[in-house]
Formats: C-alpha cells, structure tokens, sequence
C-alpha cells in the first residue's frame, strides 16, 4: 500500500514497504528542470544537479562517495525537463545513515567558487560529447525544432555560453524559487520502519522557503508545437533520421492509447516498423518509436539510423508503414499483444525497491495520485482498438517536425523524397 504524509511545511512524503526485501530506496524528488529555466539559467538544474555532490559544511566530495561505499550503497541523481531527483539504493539497515547524507548535501553543499568552474568544464565536456554521439545529437535538435520558443525544447544540459556565466549566485537564486518545501517529494520504498519516516520528518519537515511563493511557480502556458525541418551536413557513418509529431501531455487521460500504440508502430521488436525496416527489407539497425509527455505538451518521436547509401529507402519506408497504420488501422492481434507486453513490462518493472520508489515519486510530483498495480493493469485491459488508432491516426496526420543528420549525398536527396 502506497501512504502519504504530509509535513507541517508542505513536504510530501510517499512510503511503500516492501518486508520481503532487504533493501529501502530513498529519493529526493524537487519539481525543478529545465524548464523551468530562463534563457539565461539554461543548463542551472542540470549544473546544481552535480554540484550537490561537491561538497557541504562538513563533508568533502571525496567524502560523500567514500561513505556509501563504506555502506555498499549507490548514490545517483538526474535532472530531466520537469523535475530533478537525487535518490539511494541502500540495506535497510544504513537507511538512516544515506538520510542524513541526502539532507546533508540538500541543505548545507557549499557551492565554492573553485568547485563551481571546475565543474563547469566538467559538464562542458559532456555537452560536447553529444557532437560525438549523432544518435543523441538528433533527437536534441528535434526537440530545439518542435519547441523552438519553449524552455521545454532546450537540452537539458544547457548551452556552453550560460554554463560559462554561472555563479554560486544564481544557483542559490534558482534554488531559492524552486527548492521550496510545496516543490519537494521524498519517496520510500522497500524495507523500513516509522523510524525512518520520523526521521524524514525532523530533517526536511520544519524548512521553511527564503521567499513568498509567485502566484504560480510552474508556468501554465501551453507551448506551440512547430513543424520544422532541421538538418545537420556531417560526413559520418550512418545517417540519423527523427520524425517528431505532436502528442499528449502526462495528464491527459487518454496516456494509456498512446503507450498501447507506440508499441504497436516501434516500441518492441514485433512492432510494424522494426519488422518492416530491419526485420523485412534489413535496412537499419536501429528503429524505434519512443513518445515523452510532460505537465503541458508532449511529443511522439521516430527515430532510425541507417546507412547512407540505404537512407532513401528507409525514409520511403517509414512514410509507407506510417501511411499502412493511418489507411487500414490496427489488427485484434497487434492491440492484444501490445496490452499484454505493456502490462509485463510494468509489473516486472515494479520488483524492486527502486523502481518502485521511481514510479510513486514522479506519480506524486507530475499526477498528484496513485494508482494500484490491479487498477492499472485494468485500465489496459480496458482500452478499446478504435480509442488507440484514433489518437495514432490525430498524431500521425499531424504535420511533423524532422530532425537529420547525414552525409551531404543523403541530404540532396531530401527534396525528391519529400515532393
């Protein structure tokens, strides 16, 4: 059974015991990402993301890392568009210990100024080995073309101009806006006892924000999905292709139809284009569909790298799978073996302390509510074909944005594939 309990302060706190593990998953949700950013902060959550392991009043990078491994924990953290989470995988019996850790470095990390640039060519690095990776590179540029006015379409790591210009003052100013108590989940799940939430209580339950919360923190506006077409000229290997179609957002009610049809077009090995592209005509790799859906917008994406010499057909091919869904619809098989794979991979999923404490989190901090393992699986088996091809037919008869990145040959051939 999923509990919640809310401090004083307004800090949630989301527990699930599981006794039969041995292990307790503790995770710092704060609802604070990139987009949350200004022009100039963009990059800031990502940037504040890693300086909370550099160090507090009384215990050194070095430090941080030497204390979980002394306790056999994993210490991690990531920052997306929405939110930010630092979580602990530990033996239920050192939970105590990472707590005080985790509140440690989430209230009292010193943010010197020779930590701050050290770190910025640190994440510099890693913003340039994106240029490496033409697979990531692809799908950043998409999103820059299918939100170009929207915090949503920027890269979460930033750009090397805004990462130059930080300061501890800015990140404490960030901080102070989005790291308010009403912002922040801690999430449990695994073996633990009261002590354990009590404990949560005294060390978060009692903080107060530096600043009268704005009217609204998170910004309501809806942001304009545009159709662009961004091409990158690189002389690579493979030549990377992303379709990006508009999609829904997390709160929609229809998510379930649009997790069912992703894997009915890309999402598994026996969807239409991974059998029709690679399996049938073997002309990719990799060929896949994902669809990422946030507070306000969402998008539903294609993605294939193929070969230069193959780009042309594989482009022909994903237009003609993608026109076979909209003209003849989904089969009783597709729809049923999509509803049976959708539900394995979220029960198996939810084994671990984890994976359960990464769903109730981000459920609390985006939804606001809980569903049971049997509502959900429910809801599933509930849904209709027509609902599912309806909403894949609303998406792909949408004009799309594209995003590639090729050799020169391959991008001279554009014209004649899209006319």
């Amino acid at each position: 059974m999923i509990q919640k309990y809310i401090c004083s302060n307004g800090v949630r706190i989301i527990h699930e015991k599981m006794p039969h593990l041995q292990s307790v998953a503790i995770g710092l949700w704060v609802h604070a990402g990139s987009a949350d950013e200004t022009k100039e902060q963009e990059g800031i959550a990502h940037f504040i993301e890693h300086m909370l392991f550099k160090g507090t009043d009384t215990r050194s990078a070095r430090m941080i890392a030497e204390q979980f491994d002394q306790i056999g924990g994993d210490l991690n953290a990531f920052t997306s568009k929405e939110m930010t989470c630092y979580y602990t995988t530990v033996l239920s019996q050192h939970a105590s210990y990472a707590l005080t850790v985790l509140s440690d470095m989430f209230f009292h990390s010193q943010f010197k100024e020779e930590e701050i640039e050290k770190e910025k060519s640190v994440i510099l690095d890693e913003i340039s080995s994106v240029e490496d990776m033409p697979d990531e590179d692809v799908d950043e540029r998409l999103w820059a073309g299918m939100f170009p006015d929207d915090a949503i379409g920027k890269p979460v790591g930033g750009r090397a101009e805004t990462i130059k210009s930080f300061t501890k003052e800015m990140i404490e100013k960030f901080m102070v806006k989005h790291y308010r108590p009403e912002n922040l989940v801690i999430s449990i799940a695994g073996s633990y006892d009261e002590r354990l939430i009590k404990l949560i209580e005294a060390n978060f339950g009692s903080y107060q924000s530096k600043e009268q919360a704005s009217t609204s923190i998170l910004d309501e506006s809806i942001p304009n999905f545009t159709a662009q077409q961004i091409i990158k000229v690189k002389d690579i290997e493979q030549a990377h292709l992303c379709f990006g179609y508009p999609s829904l957002p997390s709160t929609h009610d229809k998510v379930y139809e649009l997790s069912l049809f992703d894997s009915i077009l890309g999402g598994t090995m026996s969807s239409r284009l991974f059998q029709e592209v690679r399996e049938n005509r073997g002309l990719a790799y990799s060929v896949y569909t994902y669809y990422a859906a946030y507070e306000n917008a969402g998008s539903f994406v294609i993605y294939c790298g193929t070969s230069p010499e193959n780009f042309q057909e594989t482009y022909r091919t994903i237009d003609q799978v993608i026109a076979d869904v909209l003209n003849d619809g989904l089969t009783d098989k597709e729809l049923r073996n999509a509803k049976e794979q959708l539900k394995g991979s979220f029960v198996l999923g939810l084994e671990g302390s984890e994976s359960r404490m990464y769903r109730n989190g981000r459920n609390e901090l985006v939804l606001g509510k809980h569903q049971t393992i049997d509502e959900v699986v429910k809801h599933i088996d509930s849904v209709e074909k027509r609902s599912v091809y309806r909403l894949g037919q609303q998406m792909l008869a949408s004009d799309r944005a594209t995003s590639i990145i090729a050799p020169k040959s391959n991008i001279q051939q554009l014209k004649k594939l899209q006319n």
